[in-house]
């Protein structure tokens, strides 16, 4: 575990890991099979992608709504929400794979999975913010987040071969003991979650509508209208279209290539892409402990995700295949927790949620247009040809990065180390800390959007 300097602050760190932890073990438990099981439900190669961008377009539509409530009721009932709907639609999953649903009914459900899961984007992340802020955490951001991403990496490569163990046996179970596994992180957070920091508050139904449009308002004004930040959401839209796809098309495209239909070999596969998310992860771990740029590791990430997205789809070897994938998702490791960061150094602490949310909005449409896209060229053509043509499309976001490290400012600097030391160093150097990051205030995201 990270060294935190105080006993509150080491509490909120610890309380983040577990339930980022316990929350993607039990999601992570249908990643490695969820291809097949639809396939096996009925649903041909390209309506499994349909269900999946239904999944992409429910983010899209409820991101904003529950932004509202994340800042409004609080963080802690947004999460709560986020792990009774998920248990509630995976379980659907199941009714509609016994009673033969089509492609229609998974994609409603999907819909609802989407909005399970932007009950949870952006309110872990804004509680962890504020919560170290009001506990006087004078440290960086960027080791917590890639600590955070280390271990639901963990967390993923246990569930992905639980699952795979469990679907060889049924593809159901994997369904029933994710929805099982939730039940329990609903009452961990229930006990262990409280919002610190950051003061509920209670929005009558009536006044709905019009939070909505200042949240919209808000991620426009927070997010999008500042030239870092529109930027760097367009360059993750780019990068979910391949990505989400990728990791869903791998699955069975990794098993012809092998000429096997051995379902375990698909969760030791989402495994090793687990491995090297959290080896992606300690790369950053270890770059943070310099006063760095970001966008020298998010250009690197974006260099190599697409090129071996490429390799992929070109060659005929299992091996290279898998090699290639896992560099893939390695690269993945590399950008999230760096994105993450830089997304947090400009958003102000009322808006954060909003901003994080508005910016999953973004490249939720993008994974809707390159899950559908990719999708369809899969089954017309081949599964190797959409991955070649997915990662020429993510080539896409090297110009945008590229423009965001024009750009420059404070945004784009890593914290030179974990403690106060070293953070007040990088301070002095105009490195915004994670208490400066969590008070930002309207103006100074108004003086970064203006530079």
């Amino acid at each position: 575990m990270l060294a935190v300097s105080s006993p509150h602050s080491r509490s909120v760190v610890v309380g983040y890991v577990v339930l980022s932890g316990l929350y993607t073990l039990s999601a992570a438990l249908i990643w490695g099979v969820n291809t097949l099981f639809l396939l096996d439900a009925g649903l041909s190669f390209f309506e499994v992608f349909v269900a999946n961008a239904a999944f992409s377009t429910g983010i899209v539509l409820f991101e904003i709504p529950t932004g509202v409530v994340a800042d409004t009721l609080g963080r802690r009932v947004s999460f709560l929400l986020s792990v009774t709907v998920l248990a509630a639609t995976t379980l659907l999953y199941v009714l509609l794979a016994e009673i033969g649903g089509g492609v229609v009914a998974f994609a409603a459900v999907s819909v609802g999975i989407g909005l399970g899961f932007t009950f949870y984007s952006g309110a872990m992340e804004a509680w962890l913010v504020d919560a170290l802020a009001a506990t006087g955490y004078p440290g960086s951001l960027d080791r917590i987040f890639a600590r955070g991403q280390q271990v639901t990496g963990a967390a993923m490569l246990v569930g992905t071969v639980g699952g795979g163990l469990l679907g060889q046996v049924d593809l159901s179970l994997p369904y029933l003991v994710r929805s099982a596994l939730l039940a329990a992180v609903f009452a961990v957070a229930y006990v262990v979650m409280h919002d610190l920091g950051f003061a509920p508050r209670r929005l009558p139904a009536a006044e709905l509508p019009a939070q909505m449009a200042r949240n919209a308002r808000a991620g426009l004004r927070y997010g999008w209208s500042q030239p870092g930040l529109r930027l760097l959401m367009l360059v993750g839209a780019l990068q979910s279209g391949l990505l989400i796809w990728a990791f869903y098309a791998a699955q069975p495209h990794l098993l012809e290539l092998l000429d096997s239909d051995a379902v375990w070999i698909a969760g030791l596969v989402a495994a090793g892409i687990a491995l090297s998310t959290i080896a992606g992860n300690q790369i950053v771990h270890v770059a943070s402990g310099r006063c760095g740029r970001r966008t020298t590791l998010l250009l690197a990430a974006a260099a190599v995700q697409a090129g071996a997205a490429i390799t992929v789809g070109l060659t005929a070897s299992f091996w290279v295949a898998l090699g290639a994938l896992l560099l893939t998702m390695a690269a993945t490791g590399v950008s999230l927790p760096v994105r993450s960061s830089y997304l947090h150094a400009v958003a102000p602490s009322e808006q954060r949620a909003t901003v994080v949310s508005f910016d999953s909005l973004i490249g939720s449409t993008g994974g809707i247009v390159g899950q559908s896209g990719l999708g369809a060229l899969g089954e017309a053509r081949s599964i190797g040809a959409a991955f070649v043509a997915g990662g020429i499309a993510a080539a896409g976001a090297l110009p945008l990065l590229a423009r965001i490290r024009q750009l420059g400012g404070d945004a784009d600097r890593i914290p030179g180390g974990e403690d106060a030391g070293a953070d007040s160093a990088c301070a002095a150097q105009g490195i915004p800390s994670v208490s400066t990051v969590a008070t930002s205030t309207g103006e100074e995201a108004e003086v970064v959007a203006g530079a």
